[in-house]
């Protein structure tokens, strides 16, 4: 079981968006809000020059985004919380033998307080983040990453994400995929998922009839 973070365990996305809105604005740069929050799931290297064609490996791309960093970890980190539910699906994924690994957008020095805000940190031993990967999502990299870390082949797998850019990356990498709506993404941008569900809550009020309780079955 590969998990997105934000916007799947933690309510984090408005808050990113937030950040690299005043982080451009830190350096001079203008960018619109809704944009910039519907790029929340890509990584750094696929937002910057989406919302403000810059590189983010140029000098001015490097410290804008060190300087979303500060402002994330300063401002927004200690205000998320995790979605309803979270832990406890995560613990049903855990007694039910599931192998559990993390294929985040976020840094590593991001994901592990993000992980605690969520509740789940003690529960996720696999993790795989943007560090990991040369091409963030909706490139597969980071699933493939998570794949192999984990020692699981690609039909064995399910991922869970909240963001087209997560249900692209899974199929591409040939893992099905449930996505959330609580990320702040309708049916229509998810349709391309195996199965769609509210949140983790929704998820497991539906366990038994889900793509998770089948997989256990044939396993």
């Amino acid at each position: 079981m590969i998990f997105d973070v934000d916007g799947t365990l933690v309510d984090s996305n408005d808050a990113h968006a937030r950040a690299w809105v005043a982080a451009f604005a830190d350096h001079g740069i203008s960018v619109a809000y809704e944009p910039v929050r519907r790029a929340i799931g890509m990584g750094g290297d696929k937002l910057m020059p989406l919302v403000a064609g810059i590189e983010e490996d140029t000098p001015k791309g490097k410290e804008i985004a060190n300087r979303r960093k500060q402002i994330f970890k300063q401002v927004w980190l200690p205000t998320l919380k995790p979605f309803p539910r979270t832990r406890e699906l995560v613990q049903r994924l855990c007694d039910d033998g599931f192998v559990l690994a993390v294929a985040s957008s976020a840094t590593a020095h991001e994901l592990e307080p993000l992980l605690k805000a969520a509740g789940v940190a003690d529960l996720i031993p696999t993790r795989t983040s943007s560090d990991d990967a040369d091409n963030s999502k909706p490139d597969p990299d980071i699933v493939s990453a998570a794949l192999e870390r984990a020692g699981c082949a690609a039909d064995q797998a399910i991922m869970i994400g909240d963001t087209p850019y997560d249900v692209e990356a899974a199929r591409r990498a040939h893992v099905r995929v449930i996505a959330f709506e609580c990320g702040g993404w309708g049916r229509v941008d998810l349709r391309d998922a195996t199965a769609i569900y509210r949140d983790a809550s929704e998820l497991l009020d539906r366990y038994e009839e889900s793509l998770l309780a089948s997989t256990m079955t044939v396993g």
